[in-house]
């Protein structure tokens, strides 16, 4: 009889081994693309931080599940699903007033070449006008557009009809060009 409890507890160590050995290279190959969705998300680089450490950990406490299909898809649904949580324990979370935003000044000319600094400004300026956006909508642009998933792979990540998806991608589209738009042409932010 005592044999046998070290061969079991052997096995378990063995397969608590392999799980921790796989999760650590989905987490290596995961990290940089949940990120920047936790980013895309929340807008702000700290509550992104947290997102993606609060998905890593329910992935691990749940690898069972994530596994059976493709980790990243699972890992996506999760950071959705706490960034919802989080927006309604807070419902009317403003994460800058308009009046802190920095104003461009519509008065100094672009310069003609693409300036490394102009393009940060201009990823910044998306950032800016996709938090302007509701939630919902933010969401099926981030992982349709930014994310490149196909309206399907949203529908089943978001748990949403695909029909709402594409009419969803299309109002946040719009919505997305029209603030853009106002801005480029000098309007409040």
């Amino acid at each position: 009889m005592r044999t046998d409890r070290p061969r079991a507890t052997h096995a378990r160590r063995t397969a608590q081994i392999s799980k921790n050995e796989e999760f650590t290279a989905f987490m290596r190959e995961a990290k940089d693309p949940l990120h920047r969705m936790a980013f895309l998300l929340s807008g702000d680089a700290h509550r992104a931080e947290e997102l993606t450490q609060q998905t890593f950990e329910r992935c691990y406490r749940h690898w069972h599940k994530a596994r059976q299909g493709d980790p990243l898809v699972y890992a996506r649904r999760v950071l959705a699903n706490l960034r919802i949580d989080a927006w309604r324990r807070t419902r009317r979370e403003v994460l800058t007033g308009p009046d802190e935003l920095p104003q461009e000044d519509t008065r100094a000319a672009r310069p003609s070449t693409r300036m490394p600094t102009r393009t940060v400004d201009d990823r910044d300026t998306v950032v800016r006008a996709l938090l302007r956006l509701p939630l919902k909508q933010r969401r099926v642009v981030v992982l349709r557009h930014l994310l490149d998933l196909s309206e399907s792979e949203v529908s089943s990540e978001l748990g949403i009809p695909l029909g709402t998806v594409k009419s969803t991608a299309s109002r946040g589209l719009a919505h997305l060009r029209a603030i853009l738009d106002l801005d480029s042409l000098g309007g409040t932010r």
